[in-house]
């Protein structure tokens, strides 16, 4: 399991997508500037794509790249992240 790393101004998490997203649930401090790295490390087809209406991001996803995400955590809640097709998903929740 990816280690979430935090200072005092940023949250940041690593998160290996291969077959699914691993982590598949993020925990995230409320009002704490957030960042997901997510890096592709096989060739399934629909997961060269992550997307979030909820979070508001759409990112490609090359094999063995790191694609850096800005999330939102002024509210708290629960928040869903799913690959180009929405078959395979993960979610952030803010507390």
């Amino acid at each position: 399991m990816e280690e979430l790393i935090m200072n005092e101004d940023k949250q940041s998490i690593n998160v290996t997508v291969a077959g699914g997203y691993t982590p598949s649930v993020i925990k995230l401090k409320k009002g704490v500037p957030a960042e997901i790295n997510f890096k592709r490390t096989n060739a399934q087809g629909c997961l060269d794509v992550v997307h979030s209406n909820a979070m508001n991001f759409s990112e490609e996803l090359p094999i063995n790249v790191t694609k850096t995400v800005q999330v939102p955590t002024d509210e708290a809640g629960e928040f869903s992240f799913s690959c180009g097709m929405d078959m395979l998903s993960g979610k952030v929740e803010v507390e």
